[in-house]
């Protein structure tokens, strides 16, 4: 990211969601999040206060959330991350729900260097079948 902003896992699962609920129904308000996550209103209205003061999302005067440009850039890292090991781990023989579990964690612990570089890799080797 250009400006480095510091945020945490649980901020990044938080963006992803918002992300992947806009791409399913289109308008978000903070009661989705609570449904989509299965947290409490409380929680979910915190970590929505803390993004904002953050500067990743915006929340407009009817209380729907859109990604700002860093909020965005975060939460399509993570979305492409736990596409990529979801993917790659059922692939390789592990359970749909067992691989998207550990895609969830995996997603946040790569560096970005490592994650480029083992994507490189891979497409390499699906291409040697």
């Amino acid at each position: 990211m250009g400006q480095e902003k510091k945020i945490y896992e649980s901020g990044e699962d938080y963006l992803e969601t918002i992300l992947i609920l806009h791409q399913r129904i289109g308008e978000v308000r903070s009661i989705d999040v609570v449904r989509e996550m299965e947290l409490s209103k409380p929680s979910v209205s915190r970590a929505m206060g803390i993004l904002r003061q953050g500067g990743f999302i915006n929340i407009d005067e009817n209380g729907y959330i859109t990604l700002t440009e860093a909020g965005r850039e975060v939460a399509e890292t993570i979305y492409e991350r736990h596409r990529f090991f979801t993917s790659w781990l059922v692939e390789i023989g592990v359970d749909p729900q067992v691989a998207a579990k550990d895609a969830c964690r995996l997603e946040h612990v790569i560096s970005a260097e490592s994650f480029s570089k083992m994507k490189a890799f891979l497409s390499t080797r699906s291409g040697d079948k």
